[in-house]
């Protein structure tokens, strides 16, 4: 039986673990954290998983919360009036909602983390709570067949040297602000079904609204993305939860009052429920050369950490675990040497470079066809639930998004139909 060691307990190494215990593997899983640690902690992330990457859960029988969890419809896009915030109201120019083909659901990654780690131990994994250092890995190295690192963060990110032509960025692109709340009205527009909400406020960020099941039940999160130096970028230093929550409802009463008009009678979910940060966008060399020789692949955020102004954090990070699950398998009882380490980082950025592609894009201020495009979709409803369904598939806007041409073809095929 060959032994593997998963080092971090996120989505790609959780699922993983459990993908890997399914199929006979020995499996030894490496968490800084209890599961009643994560449980009870602060909320690590958004989260919104779309319909591909959903599917992986099911595939592995570990969509527990499916039933549970809100199930998110669509995904809108609301665009401010520039400029229109100073000093008079703000005005929406753009607003719309497409459908998805399948629906997206969003799970608190303290619920799904935690559970996930009761349910790797109690199907016999060996689960060892322990900050991993590069010491360890170089020692546990010569002992398992292979060790896959999906800590996003720390010491360890820095064994994976950064990949210069993958990473147009050196420093963030946005300031992170997250809340997790009860008690948000449902946006007129559609107040049958959930959807994702992402509003533009030109030259100043982007805040995201999205259902979500948390610790205590239903929920929603608000999430702002601010233009480092801007209005948004306010939250560095701000510690106290109540203080977070009142700076996050000031600046959408600005910036987005539509938004803010159903954000009145919110509270936070609990004392853990606000997260602020920035990280520089990523892409680093999958192979890690330890200080005895051994090597360790790295997994989902520390090869490839994109902004999550696109939401596709939780998406990639399942669809890297897929990959790599389906290429340790087809190798059967080979050495996990650097080739085949290489092979396997490169079944995965075959999806992964869709997404820092778009990702990348996105952070940038939008050409004069993407505008366009994001208009065309408040008349044309085909437009807006392709644009949508892009989020599910990233690769799908090669063909209607990036090129002038390209998006002025199917705009006029659109509105021709």
């Amino acid at each position: 039986m060959r032994k593997i060691l998963v080092v971090g307990a996120g989505q790609s190494g959780l699922q993983l673990a459990l993908g890997l215990q399914s199929h006979g593997y020995e499996v030894t899983l490496m968490s800084n954290r209890t599961a009643d640690e994560i449980r009870s902690g602060r909320v690590m992330s958004t989260q919104c998983m779309f319909d591909t990457a959903l599917g992986h859960e099911r595939d592995l029988q570990i969509d527990f919360w499916e039933s549970q969890a809100p199930r998110i419809e669509g995904l809108g896009v609301s665009v401010a009036a520039p400029g229109s915030h100073d000093p008079g109201p703000t005005e929406r120019i753009i607003d719309w909602v497409g459908r998805l083909d399948g629906y997206a659901q969003s799970v608190d990654q303290r619920v799904k983390m935690a559970g996930w780690m009761d349910t790797f131990a109690q199907r016999g994994g060996q689960l060892v709570i322990h900050g991993a250092a590069v010491g360890d890995l170089d020692y546990f190295s010569r002992t398992y067949d292979l060790v896959l690192v999906a800590a996003g963060k720390g010491e360890l990110v820095s064994m994976f040297a950064r990949d210069p032509e993958r990473s147009p960025y050196d420093r963030p692109q946005r300031a992170l602000a997250v809340s997790y709340v009860h008690g948000l009205g449902p946006r007129p527009e559609h107040p049958d079904f959930d959807a994702v909400r992402c509003n533009l406020v030109p030259g100043v960020g982007e805040l995201f609204v999205m259902p979500t099941l948390t610790t205590s039940g239903r929920a929603d999160i608000l999430f702002w993305e601010g233009v480092p130096g801007g209005p948004l970028d306010a939250f560095d230093g701000v510690r106290d939860p109540a203080e977070h929550l009142a700076l996050t409802l000031e600046l959408m009463e600005r910036f987005t009052p539509w938004e803010y008009a159903r954000a009145t009678r919110v509270e936070l979910t609990d004392a853990g429920g606000t997260l602020a940060g920035r990280y520089a966008p990523t892409v680093r060399n999958p192979v890690a050369v330890l200080p005895s020789g051994g090597l360790a692949l790295g997994v989902a955020d520390v090869v490839v950490a994109n902004d999550p102004i696109t939401g596709q954090g939780s998406n990639s990070a399942a669809k890297c675990a897929a990959a790599y699950l389906g290429a340790i398998l087809e190798h059967g009882d080979k050495p996990f040497d650097a080739d085949w380490m290489r092979s396997a980082f490169d079944r995965y950025w075959a999806t992964a470079r869709h997404v820092t592609k778009w990702t990348n894009t996105m952070l940038a201020p939008p050409p004069g066809h993407v505008l366009d495009l994001i208009g065309a979709a408040g008349q044309l409803q085909p437009v807006a639930d392709r644009f949508a369904n892009g989020f599910d598939d990233p690769a799908d806007f090669e063909n209607f998004f990036y090129d002038p041409e390209k998006t002025g073809a199917y705009l006029t095929s659109v509105a021709g139909a």
